[in-house]
């Protein structure tokens, strides 16, 4: 039971009806032997008391900068280097917003600007807050930032209403914090290197030929690998944001070619590689230096010319004891398409997913995905934010390597 033995753990509370579960989630992590500091938001201490979850740490509850009557200073600094992991749960959606922009007003936000290892947050609000579309931009925000989100339940909520919006149970949160112990290490020593995002092929100087990634699948994979302990090395086409991980070597690139030339670089000396990037297949033949004017044509012609195939040129270098992933995002014929590129590039394993299931593939926070290994099992999962997917893919990797060694 004392899965947790030595670890520090700070634990936040918001204002919000699900804070009573925080004293079940506390004497949880406490039984299993974790050092618990409790950091409240004002408005917290109107659900539940100080003194219940004092009681339950064996801690004083930090909830002020200082303490009125004597001055005594409380460093959200020290706590966030005494930390070995936040959880804030309940996360309001005021407090989501207000760590998703920095707006450290009160000791919780300040705690966690200062936190130097990882967050996990579980979100509680009514079934409209969260799915209003500030709350989504603001966990998307706090996921691209590295955040663990542990996404709300369905269920009836303190409005009576029935949707999405309570609070994971205590039970899955400890579960959530036992399994990020227990991966946090286990790719220490390794170099993974990814590609990420799309590519860019220039028709002239305003236009090009590209596709709709974000880039969130692979630097999802990035953040992953990085909080295991791994060196990564992420080979990214234009993307809108990049991860601030100072574990996450980024190589900026726009085109095809330019990521087939970085991704031979960075794949040589790794462990891991994973093709997460969505390749342009074809670019122009030819490149116009001037902008092409409409004027005096109703049409234009477009050739275009095969570009190269990255994971198969990788994989013609493949080294032993390394272990290579990709991607298939397919439209028909899912299964069996995936089962062919796995085989033509030599690949270990397979990403699967579908432009047939909603919320998955490009531009949403959230995939569904199905992994099939060279061996032929195949494991199918339900729809999961993008970083939840990143973890089921590095564990599957991670079995993968340990059953190969």
């Amino acid at each position: 039971m004392e899965s947790l033995k030595g670890k520090h753990i700070v634990l936040g509370i918001t204002g919000g009806i699900a804070a009573y579960k925080s004293a079940i989630l506390l004497r949880l992590l406490i039984k299993r032997g974790a050092e618990v500091q409790v950091v409240m938001t004002p408005a917290a201490k109107e659900f539940i008391t100080p003194v219940t979850l004092s009681a339950l740490s064996g801690k004083p509850v930090v909830s002020e900068f200082f303490t009125a009557n004597t001055g005594e200073w409380h460093s959200h600094v020290d706590l966030g280097l005494w930390a070995d992991l936040m959880v804030v749960a309940p996360a309001t959606a005021s407090t989501l917003g207000k760590m998703a922009n920095g707006i450290a007003d009160n000791m919780l936000v300040t705690t966690y600007l200062s936190a130097k290892e990882h967050v996990m947050v579980a979100p509680a609000m009514d079934l409209d807050m969260y799915a209003s579309p500030s709350t989504r931009r603001n966990l998307a925000t706090l996921a691209s930032d590295g955040v663990e989100i542990i996404e709300a339940a369905e269920g009836e909520l303190a409005s009576h209403l029935v949707g999405k919006g309570r609070m994971a149970e205590p039970e899955e949160i400890v579960e959530r914090v036992e399994r990020f112990f227990l991966r946090r290490n286990d790719m220490s020593g390794m170099k993974v290197a990814i590609t990420v995002g799309p590519t860019y092929e220039k028709i002239d100087p305003v236009r090009f030929v590209g596709n709709y990634s974000s880039g969130k699948m692979g630097f999802a994979l990035a953040e992953e690998c990085a909080s295991r302990g791994a060196e990564v090395t992420a080979v990214a086409g234009p993307v809108s944001y990049y991860p601030s991980n100072p574990s996450i070597k980024i190589v900026k690139v726009e085109s095809a070619r330019e990521m087939n030339d970085e991704a031979l670089k960075a794949f040589g000396s790794a462990d891991v590689g994973i093709f997460a990037a969505a390749v342009a297949d074809y670019r122009p033949e030819e490149y116009c230096d001037h902008k092409i004017k409409r004027e005096g044509s109703e049409e234009m012609t477009l050739r275009l010319v095969k570009n190269p195939d990255i994971a198969l040129n990788v994989a013609n270098n493949k080294k032993n004891g390394q272990t290579l992933v990709g991607f298939a995002l397919e439209t028909n014929d899912a299964v069996v398409n995936a089962e062919k590129k796995l085989e033509k590039k030599n690949l270990d394993m397979i990403v699967l997913n579908s432009l047939e299931d909603k919320g998955a593939g490009f531009r949403t926070d959230t995939n569904k995905v199905t992994l099939i290994s060279r061996n032929g099992d195949e494991k199918r999962f339900p729809l999961k934010s993008k970083r939840e997917v990143a973890c089921d893919i590095i564990d599957e990797i991670m079995e993968l390597r340990k059953n190969n060694s």
